[in-house]
C-alpha cells in the first residue's frame, strides 16, 4: 500500500496533482470501509450477494481442516498423558481439558476465525465441561452402579440437584463459551441440555403423581400406552426449539449472520425430536415389541405428515429438517409401495428403498430452489414470501 509520505512525493515531482492525491486517499478509505462492513457480528466475512442454499459455515478451508487434525491429536495426546497422570480421573483431567480447549479457542476462534476448528474446539469444551459436572454429580449424589427403573426413583430426593447439577451447569458453560466466542454448534448443544432439563421435569412429575396416589399405578399391558403418551415431551421440545429456529431465520434471510448458524443447528435438534413421535403416531407402533402395521388410515396420515414437512423445509429453506423426515417416513412409507416388487423379483426391500430414498435427496439437493419457486411461490402470499429467505432460481 502506498503510504501519504509517497503520495507528497509524487504531488511534489509532478506525478499526480493534489486532487488525484485526496481522490486516492479517499478511495483507500472507502476500501477500509467495505472490508469492515465485510465482517459478521461474531468476526467471520460475510458472503457477497445471496447467500448459499441453506448454508452453514462449517469449514473454513484447507488450513482449517489442517488445524483441526492437530486439535485431534493435541487433546488425544492430553487425555491420555492426563490419563496416565491422573489414574482416578476426576478433576485434575476434565478442568486442564475444559480450560485448555478454552485457552485454544482464544487463538483459533478468538483470531483465527477457523470455523471448523472452532466447532472442534467448542464440542471438546463441553465434553470436557459434562465429564467436569458430572464428577461434581458423583461426589455429592450416590449413583448405584446396577441403573434401573427402581435406582431412578430412588434418586428423587436428588433429582433437583441433579438438574441444577447437570443440565443447569451444561447449559451455563454453553451459554458462556458462546458469549465469549460465539460459535453457532453450542446453540444445538444448548438445546441438547434443555431437552434432557425437560424430560427429566416429567419423568419426576410422574413419580411425583404416582407416589401421592393421583394415579394408579400401570399394569403390564398400560405400559406401552404410558410410554406412547410420553412421546408428548419430546413433540412440545421440538416445536419449541423449532420456532426458535424460524425466528432467527427470520432475522436474517440472507443468513449472512452467526445467528442464521444457530439456527441451523437448531434445526438439526428439532428435527428427529418432531418426526419420531409423529412417525409413531402415525404408523401406530407398538413401542415394546417393535412391530409397524400401519392401515390405510394410518397410510394415508404418514403420507399427509410427509409431503408437511417437505412443505414446511422448502418454505423456510432448511435441509436439515428434511432429512429425518425421509428418513423415517419415507423409509417406512416407501417399504409399504415396493414391497410388493420385492416379492416378485427378489429384490431385498431394503434395496429398494436405499434406491428410492437416494434419489429423493439428489433430487432435494440438485433442484432445491426450482422447486422452492414452483411449489412455494404459488402457494403462499406474497406478503409471507417477503418475511422468508428469498428464493434463488
Amino acid at each position: 500500500m502506498i503510504d501519504g509520505t509517497t503520495l507528497d512525493q509524487a504531488v511534489a515531482r509532478g506525478v499526480i496533482d493534489a486532487g488525484q492525491r485526496q481522490a486516492l486517499l479517499d478511495l483507500v478509505a472507502e476500501n477500509r470501509a467495505g472490508a469492515a462492513s465485510s465482517v459478521r457480528p461474531d468476526g467471520g466475512p460475510v458472503s457477497g450477494g445471496l447467500s448459499v442454499d441453506d448454508q452453514m459455515r462449517l469449514v473454513g478451508g484447507g488450513n482449517d481442516i489442517f488445524v483441526a487434525v492437530g486439535i485431534i491429536l493435541l487433546f488425544a495426546g492430553a487425555q491420555f498423558a492426563l490419563a496416565a497422570m491422573f489414574p482416578g480421573g476426576g478433576y485434575p483431567s476434565m478442568i486442564a481439558l475444559t480450560l485448555a480447549s478454552w485457552l485454544v479457542a482464544e487463538v483459533i476462534t478468538r483470531q483465527k476465525r477457523m470455523r471448523l476448528s472452532s466447532t472442534l474446539l467448542a464440542l471438546i469444551f463441553t465434553v470436557a465441561a459434562a465429564l467436569l459436572l458430572s464428577s461434581v454429580l458423583r461426589d455429592r449424589i450416590f449413583v448405584p452402579s446396577q441403573i434401573n427403573a427402581f435406582s431412578l426413583f430412588a434418586l428423587r430426593a436428588e433429582a433437583d440437584q441433579i438438574a441444577l447439577i447437570l443440565g443447569g451447569g451444561l447449559i451455563v458453560a454453553a451459554a458462556l463459551y458462546f458469549a465469549r466466542f460465539k460459535v453457532p454448534v453450542l446453540a444445538g448443544v444448548i438445546a441438547v441440555a434443555a431437552t434432557g432439563l425437560a424430560f427429566l421435569g416429567a419423568v419426576v412429575f410422574y413419580h411425583d403423581q404416582l407416589v401421592s396416589g393421583a394415579v394408579a399405578a400401570p399394569r403390564a399391558d398400560q405400559i406401552a400406552d404410558i410410554l406412547a403418551n410420553a412421546l408428548a415431551i419430546p413433540l412440545i421440545c421440538g416445536l419449541t426449539i423449532f420456532i426458535v429456529a424460524v425466528i432467527l431465520d427470520l432475522r436474517d434471510r440472507e443468513r449472512q449472520t452467526v445467528w442464521s448458524d444457530c439456527a441451523f443447528w437448531l434445526h438439526v435438534v428439532s428435527a428427529p425430536l418432531l418426526v419420531h413421535p409423529l412417525f409413531i403416531l402415525a404408523t401406530g407402533r407398538e413401542i415394546l415389541s417393535g412391530e409397524i402395521e400401519p392401515g390405510i388410515g394410518a397410510g394415508i396420515l404418514l403420507g399427509a405428515m410427509m409431503a408437511g414437512f417437505v412443505l414446511v423445509a422448502l418454505a423456510i429453506d432448511r435441509r436439515s429438517l428434511l432429512a429425518p423426515t425421509l428418513a423415517y417416513f419415507g423409509s417406512v412409507g416407501i417399504y409399504y409401495l415396493v414391497n410388493d416388487a420385492a416379492n416378485t423379483t427378489g429384490i431385498p426391500p431394503f434395496a429398494l428403498i436405499m434406491i428410492a430414498v437416494g434419489a429423493m435427496v439428489i433430487l432435494f439437493g440438485a433442484g432445491w430452489q426450482r422447486i422452492r419457486r414452483l411449489i412455494i411461490r404459488p402457494l403462499l402470499p406474497t406478503s409471507v414470501l417477503d418475511r422468508l429467505p428469498p428464493i434463488k432460481a
